[in-house]
């Protein structure tokens, strides 16, 4: 830490500060029951300190050439995070120019990070690093697809997106925490929570289907 510039150190502290609150915010979410004034009011600062941490985020990497793989992570949490927020505020597979524009973007992101973290020589696991940006680019896939689900098809499945999206947002800022705190564990530290928020999604989408 005593090589980094003021201002490098200052954006770490800010970093892991707002990150560390949104982690501890997700979990009482993922735990806490489901609905209702307060789910929502949490929910909602979730994603105000998930933005956070995406900007320093990104300003870690432009301007201090901070972790890169890090920053896949956060893309993957940010992008969870605004499409799951979106389907809970439509309700709806209707095309929306900002939903289009934000996951066009991302996509534009990840292919960049592919061509940059090969043009510098894969310092990770090559298996950590496709699989991510895999899962990335599946979820937009999935996000343009589901326009041309018909809307008597469509019904609720928003509500399944919203459960699946949001825990994945959580579980990708889990793995990039755990990545930095676990460092000799890797690539354990870094997959395992993404799995196990995987599985956490799909056994909340089972309950409530059933429900």
């Amino acid at each position: 830490m005593e090589d980094y510039t003021f201002w490098h150190h200052t954006n770490i502290i800010i970093h892991v500060s707002i990150g560390t609150i949104a982690l501890l915010l997700g979990l009482i979410i993922v735990f806490k029951k489901k609905g209702g004034e307060k789910h929502r009011k949490m929910g909602r600062w979730f994603l105000m300190q998930l933005s956070i941490v995406i900007l320093t985020a990104l300003l870690g990497f432009f301007a201090f050439n901070a972790n890169q793989f890090l920053l896949v992570l956060t893309l993957v949490a940010g992008y969870n995070g605004y499409s799951g927020f979106r389907t809970l505020q439509t309700k709806s597979n209707s095309p929306e120019l900002v939903d289009i524009a934000v996951a066009s973007a991302t996509l534009c992101s990840g292919i960049f990070f592919l061509y940059y973290i090969e043009s510098i020589g894969m310092i990770w696991a090559p298996v950590i690093i496709y699989s991510t940006v895999g899962y990335l680019f599946l979820i937009i896939a999935y996000d343009f697809l589901r326009y041309l689900i018909p809307k008597n098809k469509y019904g609720n499945l928003w509500f399944y997106e919203h459960i699946y999206k949001m825990i994945s947002a959580f579980t990708a800022l889990t793995a990039a925490a755990a990545g930095n705190i676990l460092p000799d564990y890797k690539p354990y530290s870094q997959f395992l929570p993404s799995v196990l928020g995987t599985c956490l999604a799909i056994g909340f989408i089972v309950y409530f289907y059933r429900k």
